[in-house]
């Protein structure tokens, strides 16, 4: 055990109390020649969070002095939630007037004011800030008398940066800037700043996505070193690194992905064997033969932890000469892959598996399309051009379906959300918002995926080695207390038993199938669970109903399937003894928390680009009327989505035709007067009213009944061509492994 370990372990003893330095030091015996090393680790912990000095200058635990560590996420109306470092401690809300200068995303210490009673949320009040989270912004330039002040983008940071005339950099007012903090925020003043860097004007063309980038602080390039190191990489495998490995490369694989995907990170490979059996390989690309642990790729592959997609463009993982060059399955060429070969009987079990170091070469690069054609089209023309892989498809198919059917009879939640597909045109301009598909050739990889990710990490789980699990956590009880309410108050009584289990979730959802409510009930449902996360330790994976899960698949664009076949392969070949497997334990710590930070990073990022582009999209429709379904109830109005997954708000205040009051317990709004209600699921007829792009907000109004019999023309005159071009769509959502 550490000294670190061993100082918290003493701290956190019923019989401690605060004490000194000097205390400390007498308590663990520190020689003078040891007492600088001692003071530097303490001071170090107190940086952590880890340890807390009070007023007299004595340390103790946070915990201990009412004390509270983590990470502060801030709402855009003021008000924050600490989220505890301490695993299973509950979120601590932050009023907007105890924030004291501390930014969304900061790591800060919080000093608890009201305790948790009655399952309201405790109450606190930020008490200092261990770490900034971003020492630069991006904002709007705005010059006055003398000074100037930039207003962040991110509504988030509620306070103007002030910039003295010195610090302008030659920005004008209306110029989108970076501006780094010099001064820090207090109760009493706001941040002072420079500015570093120019943009451009508020509204150039590309600059809105840009801007989304720098607000997240997303790397735009990769450093010198990175590139330099990747160009040193050979670009065809040589002979010294098939050594040792099982060569593949007669064996009939494909890559199945969409049109557009360049970073092919999987391959599947299917045998139907004579006792009925399937023999099932997923080939994933072996990134880790070219990014060694500590290598400047794995460097800043670590820090980016994922790769970001942003409708038009991708922010990679790994340079490109690795993503879509080296690593990369394209067809028939030599590539190094990590395979796991699995036997699966007519139930959906494995029984039997084998993990190894290969050499293949895929036969063909599929499309989702093609596969799907051929499968659920009978498509001639691709079943004769593909002739050789037609019965692979079929039998990939039957697995799918057999697989499918384990996991949703164990319980496993198959939520069926309707996602986008956002198209721009050259400019950058949204055409087109139409639903994404998700046909059996995505079910096909989504399955295969799914069960490679459990195998593996089920075996691993037993070497009892350091790994890297996805894990996902019971739901909040108070939540699900909130959706068995709302279940009832729709007519639909449920009992679940002390210890929830996915099954009783799936039923809900089966309960609902294609009813109007059920987008409603499924939202509903996906709020009140946890989000998947990565973890040093295997709990669990309830949403999935998995004892064990890992994240295999893709070490081209998320690093925990990187870290993870380094230690594969490492445990393939002997390698870990007790001290590397200590080393192990740190690393794989740091990596799960890193890639789950940057995993939410990625995820906002991406849901702003989204709703930006969507904005776009709806602000040459002003005046236009859809169909959609009100797919949530608030105080201050209703929110309707289209059928295309586009989202806006019809505010209270337009509800004119009475006084509406809110009733959280069934959700709705009821008309004080005249009894009209507006609920979750109910279908309406709204027409675009105002669009604010900065803000990513779409109003709508709903249309009356009488507009629209005023509105509707006779059955004679009807054109054809212009009926609703978002009517009678229905698609599900993208693959359960990315959603959990």
């Amino acid at each position: 055990m550490g000294i670190k370990e061993t100082v918290l372990g003493f701290m956190k003893e019923q019989a401690y109390r605060p004490m000194d330095l000097q205390e400390l030091s007498e308590v663990f015996d520190i020689k003078r020649d040891e007492y600088k090393a001692f003071k530097k680790c303490i001071k170090t912990m107190e940086k952590e969070g880890l340890v807390i000095r009070n007023k007299k200058d004595k340390f103790g635990v946070p915990d201990r002095m009412g004390l509270v560590t983590g990470k502060l996420q801030v709402h855009s109306k003021g008000f924050g939630f600490l989220i505890p470092d301490e695993e299973g401690r509950a979120d601590v809300f932050i009023p907007a007037n105890n924030m004291n200068g501390a930014l969304n995303g900061d790591r800060v210490i919080a000093k608890i004011l009201k305790e948790d009673v009655a399952g309201k949320k405790c109450e606190g009040e930020i008490r200092e800030v261990i770490e900034r989270a971003n020492k630069s912004f991006v904002g709007v330039y705005e010059d006055s008398k003398n000074f100037g002040f930039v207003v962040p983008e991110d509504k988030r940071i509620q306070n103007d940066v002030f910039i003295s005339r010195k610090d302008t950099n030659g920005a004008t007012t209306g110029d989108l800037v970076i501006v780094e903090i010099t001064k820090w925020a207090d109760q009493r003043r706001n941040p002072e700043g420079k500015i570093v860097e120019i943009l451009g004007k508020k509204g150039e063309k590309g600059l809105d996505i840009l801007t989304i980038i720098k607000k997240f602080g997303l790397p735009e390039e990769f450093p010198d070193k990175v590139i330099k190191f990747a160009e040193g990489i050979d670009v065809e495998i040589k002979e010294k690194d098939i050594a040792g490995r099982r060569d593949l490369r007669n064996i009939k694989m494909v890559t199945i992905d969409g049109e557009d995907a360049k970073d092919l990170d999987d391959a599947v490979s299917i045998e139907k064997l004579p006792d009925g059996n399937y023999k099932l390989g997923v080939h994933i690309a072996d990134v880790t033969h070219y990014v060694k642990e500590q290598n400047p790729l794995d460097k800043e592959a670590l820090k980016r932890a994922t790769s970001v997609y942003l409708i038009d463009r991708v922010i990679p993982m790994l340079p490109k000469k690795l993503s879509n060059g080296i690593c990369s399955l394209n067809p028939q060429v030599d590539r190094l892959a990590l395979s796991c070969n699995m036997v699966i009987n007519s139930e959906g079990k494995v029984i039997d598996h084998e993990i190894y170091e290969s050499v293949i070469k895929t036969t063909e690069r599929m499309t989702y399309t093609d596969v799907t054609k051929i499968l659920r089209d009978n498509d001639k023309d691709l079943i004769e051009r593909y002739s050789n892989l037609h019965e692979d498809f079929k039998n990939m198919e039957e697995l799918c379906n057999i697989l499918h059917n384990k996991r949703i009879k164990r319980g496993a939640i198959d939520f069926d959300f309707e996602e986008s597909k956002i198209i721009l045109d050259e400019k950058g301009k949204p055409i087109d918002i139409k639903p994404y598909e998700r046909e059996i050739a995505n079910r096909i990889i989504e399955e295969f995926m799914l069960v490679c990710n459990e195998t593996v990490a089920e075996y691993m789980f037993w070497t009892k080695l350091p790994f890297v699990y996805r894990i996902h956590e019971d739901p909040d009880s108070e939540k699900l207390e909130k959706f068995k309410e709302f279940l009832y108050n729709l007519g639909y009584p449920v009992r679940w038993p002390l210890e929830i289990h996915p099954r009783n979730l799936q039923n809900v959802l089966e309960e609902f199938k294609d009813k109007k409510e059920e987008t409603v009930v499924s939202t509903l449902l996906l709020r009140s669970m946890m989000q998947a996360r990565y973890s040093p330790e295997c709990t669990g994976h309830f949403g999935l109903a998995a004892k064990y899960y890992c994240h295999f698949t893709s070490p081209i664009r998320r690093y925990p399937d990187l870290q993870i076949h380094r230690i594969i392969k490492e445990h393939l070949h002997g390698g870990i003894d007790e001290g590397r497997a200590t080393k192990l334990v740190t690393i794989v710590d740091y990596a799960a928390k890193q890639s789950s930070e940057m995993e939410r990073v990625a995820q906002e990022a991406e849901r702003e680009v989204d709703d930006l582009k969507k904005a776009e999209y709806m602000m040459d429709r002003i005046g236009e009327e859809f169909d959609g379904i009100i797919s949530s109830v608030t105080s201050f109005g209703i929110f309707v989505e289209l059928p295309n997954t586009i989202e806006g708000l019809v505010h209270i205040s337009d509800l004119d035709d009475d006084y509406y009051i809110y009733d959280e317990d069934h959700l709705c709004l009821i008309g004080e007067r005249k009894k009209n209600m507006y609920k979750l699921g109910d279908e309406v007829k709204v027409r675009c009213e105002k669009v604010n792009i900065p803000n990513r907000e779409i109003y709508f109004k709903l249309v009356s009944d009488e507009e629209q019999e005023e509105e509707t023309p006779k059955p004679e005159s009807i054109d054809k061509n212009g009926l609703e071009e978002f009517a009678d769509t229905n698609v599900e959502c993208k693959s359960e492994e990315e959603v959990f």
